[in-house]
């Protein structure tokens, strides 16, 4: 989320709802254009609280999903660090090879997958998943050590692909376009109706932030529903690929303090070497 372009969609949204409040109370009656305040309260108070609702019902749900993709991020880059670990346990001929192609996953979660979810883009697969699979099972645990580390190494593969999903999963945003449509049509009912409350015998200044102070509120809860259901995009807040580069760190400096000659067949950027 861009916080400098944020404030100013709100408010240049506020200021043209107090200018044009003041415009229709040029013409408004005094007392406003309801004859019984109370009860037009009344109702303002019942579409105020329905479009309430629906808005805590569309940000729990778009909150839901952003903290399942930010957990997804933890949990991928937490088991990608447990299964370097429990490779050091497996046969020799594998062990060095499912590092490096480890670090060639890591560096291809942030350097592929994460531009193209920036882009509204849902990675299908990531091309070094398979091939740890066919180095995995070139192996041949003998000892009972080795045989429990191929175990536990598949229980840990399962865990990082569920944890990729839960990532990539909200690429697309979760609000459908039905309940973005509602959002909209409650959203200008509440602020049309705040105009018929536009009193000729009330204080500018008073009528304005009247209408400022609804508009606000109500732009700034669809920004912050936007941002929610978009959580990749660049700006403030937006999830990155934190986890994953302190694990790739993490691994690199276990490899020199081990004394492991680890051969990384991919480029800086994930990409396999020819």
């Amino acid at each position: 989320m861009n916080v400098l372009l944020s404030c100013v969609i709100i408010v240049a949204a506020a200021v043209l709802a107090a200018l044009g409040i003041l415009l229709v109370r040029r013409r408004a009656p005094e007392g406003s254009w309801f004859k019984d305040g109370d009860r037009a309260a009344g109702v303002f108070g019942v579409l105020a609280t329905g479009f309430a609702v629906l808005l805590g019902f569309i940000v729990y749900l778009a909150y839901t999903s952003y903290d399942t993709a930010r957990s997804g991020a933890e949990s991928e880059a937490t088991d990608v660090i447990q299964q370097y670990e429990t490779a050091q346990f497996l046969p020799r001929n594998v062990r060095l090879r499912l590092a490096g192609e480890l670090v060639c996953y890591g560096r291809s979660v942030i350097h592929v997958e994460w531009p193209a979810l920036r882009a509204g883009e849902k990675p299908l697969f990531n091309p070094w998943g398979p091939r740890l699979f066919e180095t995995l099972g070139s192996a041949s645990p003998v000892t009972n050590a080795e045989q429990a580390a191929y175990s536990k190494w598949l229980d840990e593969t399962t865990d990082r692909e569920q944890a990729r999903l839960d990532r990539v999963g909200i690429a697309y945003g979760v609000i459908p376009g039905p309940l973005w449509f509602i959002l909209l049509v409650t959203s200008g009912l509440v602020l049309v109706y705040v105009f018929f409350f536009a009193d000729s015998g009330e204080a500018p200044v008073v009528q304005m932030v009247l209408a400022g102070t609804v508009t606000a509120m109500l732009v700034a809860s669809l920004l912050v529903i936007r941002f929610l259901d978009d959580p990749y995009h660049p700006g403030f807040g937006s999830l990155q690929p934190v986890v994953m580069q302190r694990t790739l760190d993490q691994i690199d400096q276990a490899n020199k303090i081990l004394g492991l000659r680890v051969s990384i067949p991919c480029d800086a950027a994930g990409k396999a070497l020819s």
